[in-house]
């Protein structure tokens, strides 16, 4: 079991090359950028699921992002039972996040939830019990509404 502050700043120094060598360069050429995890997931992983201080994670934020942040996320979200019972379908060999208990998930979805109703104008909710064709349904909606299409 690896300690939660060296996960943390293991994900942090990932995020710094990666935006030192991908995403920072994208934008200066103009080019969009579309991320599958960000910032959020790390307040929700790393603060709503191993419990560290959101002061800390601040702090690494605004030092590594520098004024960097995400003008849209959209938040998938998902009842935690469901969401295990996809996994299990999808995987049967788990990472290390997967094979986390029921509570760890319960409490990165309600991190996620927070951080949502704290910045609703930058954070989407799309309900993903619903059918694929309402879900592309409603983020083509959110993405019209917010300028992207």
């Amino acid at each position: 079991q690896m300690a939660n502050e060296t996960e943390l700043l293991l994900l942090f120094a990932a995020r710094a090359e990666h935006l030192a060598k991908v995403v920072k360069p994208a934008l200066e050429k103009g080019i969009w950028v579309i991320c599958d995890r960000f910032i959020d997931a790390t307040y929700a992983y790393q603060g709503g699921g191993r419990g560290i201080e959101e002061q800390k994670i601040t702090q690494l934020t605004d030092w590594t992002l520098n004024d960097l942040s995400p003008d849209l996320t959209l938040l998938f979200d998902l009842p935690v039972e469901k969401g295990m019972e996809r996994m299990k379908k999808r995987a049967p060999d788990r990472d290390r996040f997967e094979q986390e208990q029921y509570e760890f998930f319960e409490h990165i979805r309600q991190a996620y939830l927070n951080i949502a109703h704290r910045d609703p104008n930058r954070v989407k909710i799309i309900d993903a019990q619903q059918t694929e064709s309402a879900i592309t349904e409603q983020l083509h909606l959110i993405l019209a509404n917010n300028g992207y299409l």
